[in-house]
């Protein structure tokens, strides 16, 4: 065998590629060619990022501006214990250079919004979308479109995974199958309702595969098709995607013509302002209260295996679930204006919660700010977090 393009080493790493029809060795000079970015070094960003890079492909983008900790282990597997603290970016190069020193690393140390995405994206033949929010999903979308570049696009949650390619040879976005974003809080994050730790490895997997595929211009790509992945059940099922002529940046009159403000757009920026003044405490907040022994009402709206973990002192234990059942007998005997306060791990059971209470006529509810969890970060670093 012999290449103008690939050292003899690089043909002994990939023969495995080599010997397949579909690759041989122009395939093995297109991946090495290819320039993949990959947004988020997470749950499935990691698998993503490491089976690209022992593929062999020649460039790959990593955007992501936040650090390792702890918890990301159960599940980002491309960081390690000695890693908790640095940049995940920065992690993810060291090991990616360990698996395949050949591999060109661009690391983007931002956030990814409005004003770089453009910038950021317009090199890289494909995009991985590993993202874990809303906003972000709408603006890589969006650039995508814009852009005309295929999107890789995987999504998780407890035991469930989401997985198609966007904006491939004239098939649909994510806009035309997602129109308008949940309402805030709507839908839990992972921190809320927990991951199943191997699940962003089955779905980063595929998109990487969908990513190879479309650099080798090989196979049927994950277009117009929407796969749902269920762990539990070890099942997979294909939901059939049409592009809508509607859509309002791929449609026939496309009303988006550039890069809107994503955290407007998914009503999170007025929202969050206006519930900090009327249903929100922060931890700080909390604290003066304890410290200051204000009379109310602490309320944990956790399941009792998390309250098990940890636990703020002086708090009920009144799990959402019982909320939602109206099982609420610890406070029955309270008058209806008395000052409570509730949380649960980061804020989404809780918010529910005070809108369940409020609807029973309790009048004076606070939702912690961020949980148990920004209270163990900034008040009690002695809690246990997860």
């Amino acid at each position: 065998m012999t290449s103008k393009n690939l050292t003899k080493q690089e043909l002994n790493r990939y023969s495995r590629h080599l010997i397949l029809p579909e690759v041989g060795i122009k395939g093995q000079e297109k991946i090495k060619q290819g320039k993949i970015l990959i947004i988020g070094a997470g749950g499935l960003g990691s698998p993503a990022a490491l089976y690209l890079a022992a593929a062999g492909v020649g460039t790959i983008g990593i955007v992501d501006f936040d650090k390792v900790e702890e918890n990301n282990l159960q599940r980002q597997i491309i960081h390690s214990t000695k890693n908790i603290g640095t940049l995940k970016t920065e992690s993810a190069k060291n090991t990616i250079k360990e698996l395949n020193p050949n591999i060109i690393i661009n690391l983007h140390n931002v956030k990814l919004d409005s004003k770089n995405a453009l910038e950021i994206m317009k090199d890289y033949d494909v995009v991985i979308d590993g993202s874990d929010n809303f906003p972000t999903r709408y603006l890589v979308n969006d650039a995508c479109v814009l852009l005309k570049k295929p999107n890789a696009y995987g999504s998780i949650f407890r035991f469930e995974g989401h997985t198609s390619v966007f904006n491939y040879d004239g098939g649909p976005c994510y806009r035309c199958l997602f129109p308008n974003p949940p309402p805030r809080n709507a839908v839990p994050s992972c921190a809320e309702a927990g991951v199943l730790g191997i699940l962003p490895g089955v779905i980063g997997t595929i998109q990487a595969t969908e990513a190879l595929k479309i650099i080798l211009d090989k196979g049927d790509v994950l277009s117009g098709r929407f796969l749902v992945y269920d762990a539990l059940a070890m099942a997979f099922k294909e939901l059939k995607l049409g592009k809508n002529k509607n859509c309002p940046i791929c449609g026939e009159s496309p009303r988006i013509k550039e890069l809107i403000d994503y955290e407007e757009f998914c009503n999170m920026k007025e929202e969050e302002e206006k519930s900090l003044e009327e249903d929100e405490i922060s931890v700080k907040q909390l604290k003066e209260m304890i410290d200051t022994n204000e009379d109310f009402i602490l309320v944990d709206v956790r399941e009792e295996y998390e309250w098990d973990i940890c636990k703020i002192k002086g708090a009920k234990l009144i799990p959402l679930s019982q909320i939602m059942n109206g099982n609420i007998d610890i406070l029955e005997t309270v008058e209806k204006d008395k000052n409570i306060v509730l949380y649960c791990h980061v804020g989404a059971r809780s918010a529910e919660a005070l809108n369940i209470l409020r609807s029973k006529g309790f009048k004076n509810l606070k939702n912690l700010v961020g949980g148990i969890d920004a209270w163990a970060n900034e008040i009690d670093q002695e809690i246990s977090t997860y």
